[in-house]
């Protein structure tokens, strides 16, 4: 393994390349990041850098953000088969239907979407910022796209209308409450972490809903020693990684994002390589996009 690590340095050196790295990436993926984050840290991150080839491990709509962001710049995707089941369930067609049901609303779709999507909105979201992005937003009626868990949750704080696309992340909506109560039984002194796409049910039973890097930096502060943590599992290396004195386990059995795991290093360092697979947008689509991606990186204060 070694030899290939010194082997995608070496290229990554000779490309003028950045690796960007989402948190649910395999552990040996993880190591070599650049940078290493959740949506909203990735985004920026894509945004700022002056690199000529951003090299994106995650699945296909983070890699079009970064390619929204920073046109001029190559972006390639180590696998092109990494795509997001939740950001297939609507299109830029079924979102446009949606418009003319409700003319006077405002669309805002959450960062997991595709390119095409995103072009046909107001202004994208993360996890992380969904609340501060919809209170922000004039109007009183929100369309939103596509994960209903995540619009179920900012409706919790919001005292506007909001229409969900009826999307989920198949990850997040296989943690259960039943499995979530045994957990919390087993480790009754454990804090429970979860993300915004779990099921409402869920959250109920949750002391802290977070997005992914808002988990790595509540257990890094806080005082506790013990945590359940409800998303994908890739997460828990990193938090492990970074904490070393304290415990974390996953609330119920471990789930896994296929697509999110897909990337090998083997297949990182081709990408770089050969300079493969790039991704490329039409124009309008990425003129469109970028000002609601932008819209969203200016609506940030924090």
């Amino acid at each position: 393994m070694n030899n290939i690590v010194e082997r995608i340095a070496k290229l990554k050196k000779e490309k003028d390349a950045i690796i960007l790295v989402h948190n649910y990436q395999r552990p040996e993926i993880q190591n070599i990041a650049d940078f290493l984050g959740d949506s909203l840290g990735l985004a920026r991150e894509a945004a700022k850098t002056n690199a000529r080839i951003i090299v994106f491990c995650g699945v296909r709509f983070m890699a079009e953000t970064a390619k929204i962001l920073s046109p001029e710049k190559m972006v390639i995707i180590p696998r092109k088969d990494a795509g997001c089941p939740m950001a297939d369930m609507i299109t830029a067609k079924d979102l446009r239907r949606l418009k003319k049901n409700y003319p006077e609303a405002k669309v805002v779709s959450y960062v997991n979407t595709n390119a095409e999507v995103k072009a046909e909105s107001d202004i994208c979201c993360t996890s992380a910022n969904t609340i501060e992005i919809v209170k922000n937003i004039s109007a009183k009626r929100i369309i939103f796209t596509p994960d209903k868990n995540l619009a179920a949750y900012c409706q919790r704080f919001i005292d506007k209308e909001i229409i969900p696309w009826n999307g989920y992340c198949y990850v997040h909506e296989r943690i259960t409450e039943k499995e979530v109560r045994l957990a919390k039984e087993k480790f009754p002194d454990a804090l429970l972490l979860v993300h915004p796409e779990c099921n409402p049910s869920v959250i109920e039973l949750a002391d802290e809903v977070l997005s992914t890097n808002g988990m790595l930096n509540f257990a890094k502060k806080s005082d506790k020693k013990r945590f359940l943590i409800g998303t994908e599992k890739g997460l828990i290396y990193r938090l492990k990684r970074e904490n070393p004195g304290k415990e974390f386990y996953t609330a119920g059995t471990a789930k896994i994002c296929r697509n999110m795991k897909l990337t090998t290093l083997n297949d990182l360092c081709l990408s770089l390589k050969e300079e493969r697979y790039v991704i490329e947008l039409p124009e309008e689509i990425i003129k469109s996009a970028g000002k609601t991606l932008k819209a969203m990186l200016e609506n940030i204060h924090r």
